[in-house]
């Protein structure tokens, strides 16, 4: 006897079986679910690498970060700092690059100079800015160069005329100290012998408490925000020789801009051209970035949870607290500035390597 089928049996057949094998695939409860749903950085342990040594200003930055950070990330990880100081973060800059994985566990905050680094061929570079993962920056800023008030150098009139250069103690070939002298050169026209081989900005402050050089460039809202300078201008140990802002800051009214005194000097396009370029690392700030190849899910997890963390009530009041600036750049922002100061004339970029031969 020969069963026959229906058309229609047969699509019921096929559903319930179908159904059958979809009940099959479907994970126990607090098994299979459980796996497939575990962020990433469940039970992980995420690094920044500081440029720079213990309590300098980065660090400082980096410890509220991963305070704050991790409780914005899904998995809540742990969060870790790791000073690797040396070349003014170039170090650090080009472990986090290269020798980093790429999975989103290694961050690094680094000088805001690194693109320098790269713009004038410098030959322990092992990374290219454009390829970094930018993840945020704050403290954006203006600069000055501060001198011991018991110096020769009473003001900038004093560089054009001595006959002895002044010492400025700097990290490596790109930090503050740098920017602002080659600046100043360029722009001006002044000499300056540029010390370098500290470690950090503490080391360069303790140094100039002891002799060994006369001067430091600085971010503004640094110099007024910690010690030992607040000490110092209660002292009058410290004066201020030039800042590099567009007008000149409230806290130092009698301190000419590098503006003014370009305008007074009548500098050549050119030259304003090469101040753009190495003042630009006032608007790179203070900056997170993260090894190159990083799977863009992550990257957009490192940066919600940057821009979510400058928000916390806790992490404000602690950078209040500690005289820390939270003027924010987004990744998206410093990975364009990275693009834009990287693509310049090759009669700036000469100029610019010329002052550091």
């Amino acid at each position: 006897m020969t069963v026959r089928f229906s058309v229609y049996a047969i699509k019921f057949l096929a559903i319930l079986l179908a159904g059958w094998a979809g009940f099959l695939h479907q994970p126990f409860a607090g098994e299979t679910a459980h796996a497939q749903t575990t962020p990433f950085y469940q039970g992980k342990t995420i690094r920044i690498i500081v440029g720079f040594t213990a309590g300098s200003v980065y660090d400082q930055y980096a410890r509220i970060f991963a305070q704050h950070m991790p409780k914005h990330i899904p998995g809540n990880p742990e969060m870790i700092v790791q000073n690797m100081p040396g070349g003014g973060s170039l170090i650090a800059a080009n472990y986090v690059y290269g020798a980093a994985k790429p999975d989103g566990l290694t961050l690094g905050m680094v000088g805001n100079g690194v693109y320098l680094d790269q713009l004038l061929g410098n030959k322990e570079v092992r990374y290219d800015v454009r390829k970094f993962v930018w993840v945020g920056s704050v403290d954006q800023r203006d600069f000055v160069l501060y001198m011991k008030a018991d110096t020769p150098w009473k003001s900038i009139e004093d560089f054009f005329t001595a006959t002895e250069a002044p010492r400025c103690g700097a990290t490596g070939s790109a930090d503050q100290t740098t920017i602002v002298v080659n600046t100043m050169q360029e722009a001006l026209g002044t000499k300056v012998k540029i010390v370098r081989g500290y470690q950090g900005g503490p080391e360069i402050d303790l140094a100039i408490e002891r002799g060994e050089v006369h001067c430091r460039g600085i971010g503004i809202s640094s110099h007024f925000a910690r010690e030992p300078f607040l000490t110092w201008h209660r002292q009058g140990f410290d004066r201020h020789i030039i800042q590099t802002g567009a007008k000149r800051d409230s806290r130092m009214a009698d301190t000419p801009t590098i503006y003014e005194l370009m305008d007074k000097k009548k500098t050549l396009d050119v030259s304003r051209g090469v101040t753009r370029v190495l003042l630009a690392s006032g608007t790179v700030g203070r900056p997170m970035l993260a090894t190159p190849g990083i799977p863009a899910d992550r990257v957009g997890i490192l940066r919600e949870a940057y821009l979510k963390a400058l928000k916390e009530p806790e992490l404000v009041a602690e950078a209040k607290k500690k005289r820390l600036e939270l003027g924010l750049l987004s990744g998206e922002e410093l990975e364009r500035l990275m693009r834009e100061v990287s693509d310049q004339p090759r009669d700036v970029v000469e100029r610019v390597k010329k002052l550091t031969e």
